[in-house]
C-alpha cells in the first residue's frame, strides 16, 4: 500500500513518519508513505501558494494551480490516479470501520489544507472524498493526515506483529477494549485481577469480553446501539 501526503510542510510530517512503528514499517517496506511539497509546484515567481479570498474574509486561501499540478505530478509518477482524500472538518468523521474500507486501496493520496482552506474549484475537480478527524478545527491538515495514515497503515500486514495487535483494540469490533495490566502484580495497593494470572484461557477470554461490554456500556453506550 502507498500513501502520499500533499502538504506545504513535508518535514513536519516526516518527523513523525520516520519514528516508531510507522518508521520501522516504512524502512522494512511493509508500507510506503511519502510526502510531496505543494509549494514546489507553484507558478508564482515569489513562491506563493495562497491569495486573499474573493468576497472578503480573514486569512488566505490556497490556490488551485499548485495543488492541481502537485497532484497531477503524483499521478504521472505512479502511473495512475490515487484515491484522493481531503482532510477537512466538513468531511465524514474518520472511524475504524472507515479505515478498514480505505486500507484496501492500493494508492491513497491525502491533501492537507492550510490557512483558511483550499480553492473549491480544485477540490471539486480532483478530490474523491473529504474526511474529518472530529468536530473541531486545527490550524492545518498535516496532523489529521498523519492520524489518518497511522490509523490505516497499522492494519497493513507486517506493520504490527500480528492481527491481534489491532483487532482486539477499541472500536475494531465495535466495542471498547478491556483493561490491560503488566508487572508488578501489586502497585499502590492495587492488584492485577486474579483471572489474568490463572492460566485458564477460556476464563480470561470471558473476562475480557465482559469487561469490554461493561466499559462500552459505561463510556460509549452509543456503540452498543450500532453493534
Amino acid at each position: 500500500m502507498r500513501i502520499d501526503i500533499l502538504t506545504l510542510f513535508p518535514e513536519m510530517c516526516y518527523s513523525f513518519l520516520n519514528e516508531s512503528i510507522i518508521g520501522r514499517a516504512r524502512s522494512a517496506g511493509f508500507i510506503q508513505i511519502e510526502c510531496r511539497n505543494i509549494r514546489d509546484y507553484t507558478a508564482d515567481k515569489h513562491n506563493r501558494v495562497d491569495d486573499a479570498p474573493y468576497g472578503g474574509g480573514t486569512g488566505m486561501i490556497m490556490q488551485a494551480q499548485p495543488v492541481y499540478d502537485c497532484f497531477m505530478s503524483l499521478c504521472s509518477d505512479i502511473g495512475k490516479k490515487p484515491h484522493l482524500i481531503y482532510m477537512s472538518p466538513k468531511g465524514d468523521v474518520l472511524t475504524q470501520s472507515k479505515a478498514k474500507q480505505l486500507m484496501h486501496y492500493e494508492n491513497i493520496a491525502v491533501l492537507c489544507g492550510h490557512y483558511e482552506g483550499v480553492d473549491q474549484r480544485v477540490l471539486d475537480e480532483i478530490v474523491d472524498e473529504e474526511i474529518s478527524i472530529g468536530d473541531y478545527v486545527v490550524t492545518g491538515g498535516e496532523m489529521p493526515a498523519l492520524i489518518f495514515a497511522d490509523c490505516v497503515a497499522r492494519m497493513v500486514p507486517g506493520v504490527l506483529p500480528n492481527e491481534d495487535a489491532f483487532t482486539l483494540e477499541s472500536h475494531f469490533g465495535g466495542l471498547l477494549e478491556y483493561p490491560q495490566y503488566t508487572r508488578p502484580y501489586e502497585w499502590h495497593g492495587m492488584k492485577v485481577p486474579d483471572v489474568l494470572i490463572s492460566g485458564h484461557h477460556a476464563n480470561i477470554k470471558r473476562w475480557q469480553n465482559e469487561k469490554s461490554l461493561e466499559i462500552t456500556k459505561e463510556k460509549r453506550p452509543d456503540l452498543l446501539g450500532k453493534r
